[in-house]
């Protein structure tokens, strides 16, 4: 359906996640990956879907050679909790701590998605609330060590384990969590392929 109404189009996906590749596959799309490294700094005073934007866009601006049939998709996740952003842990000693923090507790996790075109470029975002139930110390190492979440905002993946036996809710979009809001991306493909 949506692969038929972009047959003349490019979509560039500007994601190393294997995640978000696996959505974008699920979701019926033919799509290259390109990738350019950016560091992934913001202003200190940007809140919660204000930090998801930022990045997002600033991976879409690192793109200035698109051609008229391009549409380049960037995205950036991040995890919400006590009033700060929670990244990626830089070893597991930070992962066990970062989900110690979570456990017992609601955060949000949330995704900006921005396409970029030569002449336009739109973002959107959605925010999950996800609840962990109290998490014992032996579920959280057993979790980090046969895991490994390094690359994973919030050291956890909710398509992990640590989900199955963690999450006791979530309000809004399973797939955000994952890292793509595929509803957000299929409406706006939409509406881009209808322009």
């Amino acid at each position: 359906m949506l692969k038929d109404l972009l047959k003349d189009r490019n979509i560039i996906l500007a994601s190393g996640s294997p995640r978000r590749q696996q959505l974008f596959k699920d979701l019926g799309l033919d799509f290259t990956i390109q990738l350019k490294e950016i560091e992934e700094i913001y202003p200190d005073h940007l809140k919660a879907e204000e930090i998801a934007y930022y990045l997002a866009e600033l991976k879409a601006n690192a793109f200035t050679d698109l051609k008229p049939n391009d549409i380049l998709i960037t995205s950036d996740t991040i995890v919400w909790h006590k009033d700060k952003a929670l990244g990626k842990p830089k070893n597991p000693e930070e992962a066990k701590t970062m989900i110690a923090s979570l456990s017992g507790d609601t955060h949000k996790v949330i995704t900006a998605v921005c396409f970029k075109t030569t002449d336009q470029i739109k973002a959107v975002h959605h925010a999950t609330k996800v609840t962990f139930r109290q998490l014992s110390k032996e579920e959280i190492a057993y979790y980090v060590h046969t895991y490994n979440p390094m690359d994973k905002a919030g050291a956890y993946g909710i398509q992990e384990w640590i989900g199955f036996i963690g999450i006791s809710n979530i309000e809004g979009s399973y797939f955000n969590v994952m890292g793509l809001p595929t509803h957000l991306v299929y409406e706006t493909l939409t509406a881009l392929a209808k322009s």
